[in-house]
């Protein structure tokens, strides 16, 4: 299914292939977290010790041999906020925003999720890199092109763009409302296709992953791979929020993916 080393981190060979570039797109395994968050949950928005996710990112930055990179995440609200990223943040001074770009050597762009796309990119001959967080809200209202946007307006072309779709919810996984699909319709009539009858009256299931790839190509990104994984439908390797209120939890944890230019 996975097609990398899955057991504790997922590579993908479109970003892979890339000479200066290190990424990962980190399971939950390998951490140190317990009970609902176990293992290796890297989200500061959960009830978990913070003492744990510290250390987890500090594991995952050492599973993509970049222990000596400077992580930064940001207080993501699934917006169409994308920001440039000079140095390095504490996590309690993180800008809300759901895109994050980059030219500086050693400063990993980290995205949170639990069943939204995590969206990784990179131009190598540009030195450039951006990271996105694209539930349905931020990808409809625009996350993707604005990141993309940034990363052109710091030097990257979109034919020199590699994209990555990490692990997110599956159509399989993700059934909506009838009308969920109604701004989708709105904005691109054409996108109808990507939502299908659910065994439920009332109900579709929803392809997150192939709206978001359909987003990169119609703003012009040509090298993209999907990880064609279903978070809520794999509990042993991926953190769901979905999963978790199916499950009645009282909180779940988050999973880190990340990009970084070499020092």
């Amino acid at each position: 299914m996975f097609p990398y080393n899955w057991n504790i981190m997922i590579a993908l060979k479109e970003l892979e292939k890339i000479s200066g570039v290190r990424h990962g797109f980190h399971t939950r395994r390998g951490g140190v977290s317990d009970g609902i968050f176990q293992s290796l949950n890297c989200g500061f928005g959960s009830g978990d010790a913070p003492e744990n996710i510290a250390t987890n990112r500090r594991r995952a930055m050492a599973q993509m041999k970049a222990g000596d990179a400077d992580l930064v995440t940001a207080y993501q609200q699934h917006t169409a906020t994308a920001v440039a990223v000079d140095a390095p943040w504490e996590p309690d001074a993180a800008p809300v925003a759901d895109g994050l770009v980059t030219t500086v050597p050693g400063i990993a762009l980290g995205i949170l999720t639990a069943d939204c796309a995590p969206v990784l990119f990179a131009d190598q001959s540009a030195g450039v890199i951006g990271a996105a967080h694209a539930g349905w809200r931020g990808a409809l209202s625009g996350i993707l092109e604005n990141t993309i946007d940034l990363m052109m307006s710091m030097g990257a072309r979109k034919e020199g763009i590699a994209a990555a779709i990490g692990p997110c919810i599956a159509a399989c996984s993700y059934e909506v409302s009838d009308d969920f699909r109604l701004p989708f319709l709105d904005a691109n009539e054409t996108d109808a296709d990507l939502f299908t009858a659910a065994e439920r009256e009332g109900h579709l299931m929803f392809d997150l992953p192939a709206f978001v790839c359909r987003r990169l190509a119609r703003h012009g990104i040509q090298n993209i791979e999907d990880a064609a994984c279903d978070t809520c439908g794999d509990a042993d390797n991926f953190f769901s929020y979905r999963r978790s209120v199916k499950s009645n939890e009282p909180d779940y944890g988050r999973g880190l993916s990340t990009v970084v230019l070499a020092v």
